[in-house]
């Protein structure tokens, strides 16, 4: 049966979670480095790149290419790994909504 007091507990529990996602959004970040650390990208949970480091070894007039492909497997990798962090958090908060088959 229906019950409206339920669904409006739900709807505030789910905009609770929603908020709480763009916090831990904002606040996760993660790390990842290319070239045995000569590239060195840091990224947020919204996959906003925070950092960029390079290693001035790396700069090599006569091989750029090879430093901008370091500079876009360190960035690919921050933004897969901001994507794990973010499925991990996704998954535990939407548990907390009671919903069958999450959690």
């Amino acid at each position: 049966m229906f019950n409206p007091l339920e669904m409006k507990d739900m709807l505030t529990n789910a905009k609770q979670i929603g908020e709480e996602m763009q916090r831990k959004m904002e606040q996760t970040v993660v790390e990842s480095s290319s070239g045995g650390g000569i590239v060195t990208a840091r990224m947020n949970g919204k996959k906003q790149l925070l950092s960029l480091e390079i290693d001035p070894s790396a700069v090599d007039p006569k091989d750029i290419e090879m430093l901008q492909d370091l500079v876009l497997a360190a960035v690919n990798e921050a933004g897969r790994k901001a994507d794990e962090a973010m499925q991990s958090s996704v998954t535990g908060m939407l548990g907390g909504l009671g919903l069958p088959g999450l959690g």
